[in-house]
């Protein structure tokens, strides 16, 4: 069946998953990098004392991922929740927000590392998304217009936060860093690494959670466009002015660097970790209008990649999987042991992978076999799903 016509016999937006597809592929270029680029190894690609134009946007462009993937999954809850009772869409939100916890510490922990002893911890994007959904479990059952306020103060509030500080190693400071300030803990011999503070994201899921309500069946396409077009460049413009005034909303200022070119790098080098009010804004915006354009009939090339968006987290654990496997036969290449791919860190970190890693148009080219390889694996699950969900509840969980 022609993927419009499943569009149209479903009542899925399209758009919604182009966007989450285009996103996932994105994604996989920065975890490609992590593995595959030398300087991975050495420098933070936006560091602007050490990077090129070329690395940083190559890291630059994969911002886009995390937000707009959380948003979706939020405006994803309402769609889902249109067809549900408040009290089964909350089971289901709490419910798959567990089980993408317990896998972020299983499954996922040994993708990224191949390594059985729990050496090191890491709380990040899944781990983030499933606390969100714990936290939507919970939102939905207030008004609307009071989950928007919700989502709208911890977006434009949080960096609020930002000089509150809780030193040490203890639970209080473990506590602080869950909810909103990077940080690495020791307990036991074990490093615990949180990446991902949990209170922005579970407003950029809330916001996305109220979005839906513009994509319900009988809304004006119309009326949605203009919505998500205004929406888009009034996030985009308050970025520059906000972002222009060095004010708020970043703890990393910009500033006038050796040339021009490096000057905009420098105003668009936003705080992910936790991601502060500019990058939402920097990533949302176009994200947003991304959605009002792109609604129309899918070609040959876009219906191949809403394949990847209707089927995001499928995609997202046999990504990882395929990136470290060709990461062990590569660094075999180099002259290396394969077991110099089984990690006790993170990548950037490791020090015995010091000297490894190859040019970025290597990354590239893994980049490009990586998606075409899981293309078939992921048209295969998505027509399964599609086909087997009625009877199979559980595959919404993956």
């Amino acid at each position: 069946m022609p993927t419009s016509a499943v569009a149209i016999k479903t009542g899925r937006i399209q758009s919604i998953d182009l966007l989450r597809g285009t996103v996932m592929i994105i994604m996989a270029l920065d975890h490609i990098r992590d593995y595959f680029h030398g300087s991975a190894f050495y420098f933070d690609p936006t560091d602007l004392n050490r990077t090129s134009v070329a690395i940083f946007f190559t890291r630059w462009i994969t911002h886009f991922c995390a937000p707009v993937f959380m948003f979706l999954a939020g405006t994803s809850a309402y769609l889902y929740g249109a067809k549900k009772s408040r009290k089964e869409l909350s089971i289901f939100l709490f419910t798959r927000g567990l089980w993408l916890i317990f896998l972020e510490f299983t499954v996922l922990h040994f993708a990224w590392l191949f390594n059985y002893h729990y050496p090191i911890v890491d709380i990040i994007i899944i781990w983030a998304l499933g606390v969100s959904m714990i936290a939507l479990a919970i939102l939905v059952y207030l008004p609307k217009q009071y989950i928007l306020l919700i989502a709208l103060l911890i977006i434009f509030g949080h960096n609020l936060l930002d000089s509150v500080h809780v030193p040490g190693n203890n639970l209080r400071s473990f506590l602080w860093a869950l909810l909103h300030e990077e940080n690495v803990f020791m307990y036991h011999g074990i490093t615990i690494f949180v990446g991902y503070p949990v209170l922005p994201w579970i407003g950029v899921m809330a916001a996305g959670y109220c979005l839906g309500q513009i994509y319900v069946p009988g809304f004006d396409p119309v009326r949605r466009k203009k919505i998500l077009t205004s929406l888009g460049l009034g996030a985009i413009a308050v970025f520059i002015i906000v972002r222009f005034s060095n004010l708020y909303g970043d703890l990393n200022h910009w500033s006038f660097q050796k040339n021009s070119v490096f000057t905009i790098l420098s105003f668009l080098k936003t705080t992910k970790y936790p991601p502060s009010l500019l990058y939402i804004l920097m990533t949302l915006g176009p994200a947003l209008l991304f959605l009002a354009f792109s609604e129309k009939p899918l070609n040959s090339i876009t219906s191949k990649i809403s394949v990847f968006g209707r089927v995001p987290f499928f995609y997202y654990i046999l990504h990882i999987y395929l990136i470290h496997f060709l990461a062990v036969i590569a660094v075999v290449l180099s002259g290396r042991k394969w077991t110099d791919m089984i990690l006790s860190t993170w990548l950037g970190f490791d020090d015995h992978l010091k000297g490894y890693g190859f040019s970025l148009a290597v990354v590239y080219m893994v980049w490009a076999i990586v998606i075409i390889s899981l293309y078939p694996l992921c048209k295969w699950y998505d027509n399964y799903k599609r086909t087997h969900i009625a009877q199979k509840r559980w595959l919404s969980y993956l």
